[in-house]
């Protein structure tokens, strides 16, 4: 009866190890996959930031730097705090990258919005709070899958397209029936300066969504936003309330609108010629 008990013992024991070491194989096993999927992962991050660096030209990373630096100075002289700092620096970040045609525009753009929103809510401004949050926060994360798939490899930025004729009067007259209807429900509430204020937000509103939609018209919507902004502080400084930091940062905005609208004209010219 030892014998049996002793052998029944054994073959426990031996199953147990066996048991033991299957589990050790396997954990080593999942370890390694890991191990490979973090490398991975690592690889595509190490990739991604090399694309972001690649295909600058030379007048690009001096206008990335002294328009970063000009939006800092700015904002250091309006008397920002960290908050308003980034915003500021996130902004001209976004819009250069935009331009350039890199998915970073949507990583600062996201960092951009949310910082915005939160300056927003700081100033009670709960309708900018609520469509930096519930607009374009989401955009963000749906533009940049779009561009994601839309990477030209060779230069490691979007392809740009152009609207047909056909199209580009459809945008007209959508733009101008927004601005209308929202303009008189602004009128109604007493807002100031209604249809200047609606037209501003109407062509933001279209602008982000064929930006999205890598269209070169974007940069006419953006001169048009910027420019009439431009306009709106020239007047509030000849009136004694305005702010010339202000009017420069605007006027940093407009530069690069005029800049990128060239750059994506000739890039989208040159691409419906080659096909």
């Amino acid at each position: 009866m030892s014998m049996k008990h002793g052998l029944v013992k054994y073959l426990f024991k031996t199953k147990d190890k066996n048991s033991h070491i299957n589990i050790l194989i396997t954990s080593l096993i999942n370890f390694r996959q890991q191990v490979i999927y973090g490398i991975n992962k690592m690889n595509k991050i190490k990739e991604f930031f090399k694309g972001e660096l690649r295909g600058w030209k030379s007048w690009e990373v001096i206008w990335l730097f002294l328009g970063s630096l000009l939006v800092t100075f700015v904002s250091f002289y309006l008397g920002d705090d960290l908050i308003g700092i980034c915003a500021a620096l996130t902004g001209i970040l976004c819009v250069i990258c935009t331009g350039k045609g890199k998915l970073s525009a949507y990583i600062f753009g996201t960092i951009n919005v949310v910082l915005y929103a939160i300056i927003a809510l700081n100033a009670k401004y709960y309708g900018e709070v609520m469509l930096n949050l519930l607009y374009f926060l989401p955009l963000q994360f749906y533009g940049f899958y779009v561009w994601y798939k839309n990477i030209n490899p060779e230069t490691d930025e979007v392809y740009k397209f152009r609207l047909s004729n056909k199209n580009r009067i459809l945008l007209l007259a959508i733009v101008a029936l927004m601005t209308i209807i929202y303009g008189y429900i602004l009128s109604v509430l007493n807002g100031s300066l209604p249809y200047v204020d609606a037209l501003s937000t109407v062509i933001s509103v279209v602008a982000m969504i064929i930006s999205i939609k890598m269209y070169m018209e974007q940069w006419i919507l953006w001169i048009i936003i910027d420019a009439v902004t431009v306009i709106m502080w020239i007047f509030a400084l000849l009136n004694g309330t305005g702010s010339i930091a202000v009017l420069i940062m605007w006027s940093v905005y407009l530069i690069n609108a005029f800049i990128m609208y060239f750059k994506w004209k000739n890039e989208s010219d040159r691409r419906y010629n080659e096909i």
